[in-house]
């Protein structure tokens, strides 16, 4: 009895949760699973009907959803590196023992703690054609020739630029919490070996690649897979910056499947597209602990 009783009891203590997470997410992700392959939302209140793969035979055929999906894949391609590599030399700026070293971690960590929504409104006044950054082009470059070729620079109504903006809000919003996970692993490094590696002749920044980057791989990794994940649920900048324009050019896959499922009622086939997503997650999730797992077992 005794050892059932504490067997049990961490199971009892996980309960609550387990029940809350079984409402509000396992739930809810089993009958969306369902309603991808039905017909439902169309008309409220009607019961959905089973389809099969016809949801998917569509989303094949949908040019919009490539066109989303590569604008998502570029995404990914553009902002993973830069949030791999930048955090890093921030952590490491800021890991040195510095007198008010505290406060530049706290400049740099201010961004992750402003909502998105403030910050797309934000940053949509700087690239406006008469935003600050087109005003500093202005002032840079003067009245030439050359100036009013190029400016004011369409940030967000060229789809040439539009993606690339919003991929810059998103780099710049996710530096000091990248940052913090890198921090966090140097300071776990002992210095003896930075010590014994001046000995050595590796000093200065050479010290980083020889021992500072080996050290910090499954925290690179760590940061790499968050990160990609991260890109390919991509929504609120480009809900609040373009909306998806100009051209569907900075339209990504999940900010299309909020306008098929909410804007136009058609919540299977958007269930179709979400399960797809689901599936790339799913297998980013896999690279992330196969790797890990990897770095576990190769550390001596």
């Amino acid at each position: 009895m005794n050892r059932w009783k504490t067997t049990l009891t961490p199971y009892l203590f996980l309960l609550p949760a387990l029940s809350l997470l079984g409402l509000t997410v396992f739930w809810p992700a089993l009958q969306a699973f369902y309603l991808s392959f039905t017909r439902y939302g169309y008309r409220l209140g009607d019961a959905p009907e089973w389809v099969g793969l016809a949801n998917f035979q569509t989303l094949l055929q949908d040019q919009t959803f490539w066109k989303t999906l590569g604008n998502t894949l570029i995404y990914l391609a553009g902002v993973v590196p830069l949030l791999v590599i930048l955090p890093l030399g921030l952590a490491i700026l800021v890991n040195q023992k510095l007198r008010g070293i505290h406060w530049f971690r706290l400049a740099y960590y201010t961004p992750v703690v402003i909502s998105m929504v403030v910050a797309g409104i934000a940053w949509k006044w700087l690239y406006a054609e008469n935003g600050l950054l087109n005003q500093w082009g202005q002032l840079l470059l003067g009245s030439g020739a050359i100036a009013s070729k190029i400016l004011p620079i369409p940030w967000l109504t060229s789809p040439n630029f539009a993606l690339y903006s919003v991929m810059a809000v998103t780099v710049w919003k996710g530096l000091g919490y990248y940052m913090v996970i890198y921090l966090a692993g140097l300071q776990g490094i002992p210095g003896d070996l930075y010590e014994a590696a001046a000995l050595d002749g590796s000093d200065g920044w050479l010290k980083h690649w020889d021992i500072t980057i080996p050290l910090m791989r499954p925290y690179l990794v760590l940061v790499g897979v968050i990160s990609a994940i991260a890109a390919t649920k991509v929504f609120e900048e480009v809900y609040v910056m373009t909306s998806g324009g100009p051209l569907n050019s900075s339209k990504t896959v999940v900010y299309y499947i909020y306008e098929r499922a909410i804007n136009d009622l058609e919540i299977s086939y958007g269930c179709a597209m979400g399960l797809v997503l689901f599936l790339v997650i799913f297998i980013f999730s896999i690279v992330r602990l196969t790797l890990t797992r990897s770095e576990d077992l190769n550390a001596p």
